[in-house]
């Protein structure tokens, strides 16, 4: 396990959210993960999502995944009995599996079912870690689970696919954080959106960057993830694509949407 930093700064906690699925969430989490990583930032990924797909694509084998992100959520388990270690240094992740699939109708009946993830990473045990980031790998849905990550981050991270209908589905996410903003976490912000598998010779991606870029503005990163084999291909390894092959052009894109948000951060 990585050591903790000594003189921690406030630890970021970025929700990484889209209620589609297919939009380049969990490559987004993983990438942006190890990018993170790679230039010595301590961070921990939670995978949020029932599939485990972020687990998976971590080298984290489901054998391994005994304790995992819902125990820490509805059961009495503390982090240092769930995060495992990946192949990255500075990277740890919370596992998922089907379990969590349940996790709704679990949380309804409790007392604090939209900020048992907050109340979870306010410990002090999490605290001790001193991660510069917490990632969340969100759930393909608006659901209880999606409202814990977003009443625990300070932001919202939007991976936005270059298709048509890319600005009608985004205004229900908006919504979405608006309404969480007001009811549960005043300070949550929009850390920004970034456009993934785009096609720079594709009329289409290009209009949908300029729609989104006219309406939404500096909202919108300048990065833009393209599509790529090698991202694709890299999950069937059970490695990010920063490892698989660290100088393919979605790597590369990754790469350079670290140094933004870090930039946006003044990290």
């Amino acid at each position: 396990m990585s050591d903790p930093k000594k003189s921690g700064s406030k630890t970021k906690i970025i929700a990484i959210a889209n209620q589609k699925g297919g939009v380049g969430k969990t490559t987004t989490a993983i990438n942006l993960g190890t990018a993170l990583a790679a230039v010595e930032k301590n961070v921990l990924l939670i995978d949020l999502d029932p599939q485990g797909n972020a687990s998976t694509g971590l080298g984290i084998e489901p054998t391994e995944r005994e304790t995992t992100t819902y125990d820490l959520l509805l059961g009495d388990a503390r982090l240092q009995d769930v995060v495992c270690e990946t192949q990255v240094p500075y990277l740890l992740v919370s596992p998922a599996n089907t379990d969590l699939a349940s996790a709704d109708i679990d949380l309804a009946n409790t007392d604090n079912r939209t900020t048992r993830l907050r109340d979870v990473l306010n410990r002090a045990e999490v605290k001790d870690y001193n991660f510069d980031y917490i990632l969340i790998d969100c759930p393909p849905s608006l659901n209880l689970l999606t409202v814990n990550a977003m009443a625990a981050a300070d932001s919202v991270l939007v991976p936005l696919q270059s298709e048509f209908f890319a600005l009608e589905g985004l205004s229900q996410l908006m919504l979405s954080i608006r309404e969480v903003r007001q009811a549960l976490n005043p300070t949550l912000r929009i850390e920004g959106v970034v456009l993934t598998m785009h096609d720079s010779r594709n009329n289409l991606s290009k209009q949908v960057e300029k729609d989104v870029r006219d309406n939404l503005g500096a909202l919108v990163f300048k990065t833009v993830i393209p599509r790529n084999v090698r991202l694709s291909e890299a999950p069937s390894y059970a490695m990010p694509a920063l490892l698989y092959d660290h100088k393919s052009a979605g790597s590369i894109a990754y790469q350079k949407l670290a140094a933004e948000v870090l930039r946006r951060n003044h990290r």
